[in-house]
């Protein structure tokens, strides 16, 4: 019996355009190519190990004819709108209370900086208190897909994979929970909407 739910949060209830920020880049620096160097220092970034300002200065070798905060408008335009449906459907089934909720997001600084810039802070904080636990990766210091991140979250509420049904838009992170015993939903943006959790062939 499902009695927790795991939600991300990008995708999932806010809209993202995952490519925006490489449009941004191309059409500056057409010859522009990721390297293992940038995702290490994205990785680095989302799970808290340095700081913004140490982030922006690292990116500036990268995209050196932009300014701090030219760099920051090109990272954080992935994150787009939060649609007011979706944040009252978790206000009431927070309400309802017949689930443990938990939000767990890759993320970092810059980006819930701009989410909260896009959706308010009044919004951002009704959404935050929907949930039993808030886990953000930079504040954690961990990140999906590993393992312990789940392990971290059910060790930190008492709760097992088995009894939790984690929700995701993408799939490496799907796989994982799922090896692990979670039920899990692969929710496709575009496709799927969370608000339509209860239609969905899962045991709730």
């Amino acid at each position: 019996m499902i009695e927790n739910i795991i939600f991300d949060f990008g995708d999932v209830f806010i809209n993202l355009d995952k490519e925006a920020s490489m449009r941004m880049v191309l059409d500056r620096y057409p010859d522009f190519k990721m390297t293992d160097k940038i995702d290490a220092l994205n990785m680095e970034y989302e799970q808290g190990q340095i700081s913004t300002e140490a982030f922006v200065e690292a990116y500036k070798k990268f995209l050196p004819k932009e300014s701090d905060e030219e760099l920051k408008t090109i990272w954080n335009a992935i994150i787009q709108d939060f649609p007011e449906y979706r944040l009252e459907f978790i206000e009431k089934l927070s309400k309802e209370g017949k689930y443990k909720l938990f939000l767990l997001s890759n993320t970092n600084e810059l980006h819930i900086e701009q989410v909260i810039k896009n959706i308010s802070e009044e919004r951002f904080e009704r959404f935050k208190k929907c949930f039993d636990k808030f886990y953000l990766s930079h504040e954690i210091k961990l990140r999906k897909p590993n393992s312990s991140i789940f392990e971290f979250v059910l060790d930190d509420n008492n709760i097992t994979a088995r009894e939790t049904i984690f929700i995701d838009d993408t799939l490496e992170h799907i796989q994982t929970a799922k090896n692990m015993g979670f039920h899990t939903w692969n929710l496709i943006p575009g496709k799927d909407d969370v608000i339509h959790l209860f239609n969905k062939n899962i045991l709730l």
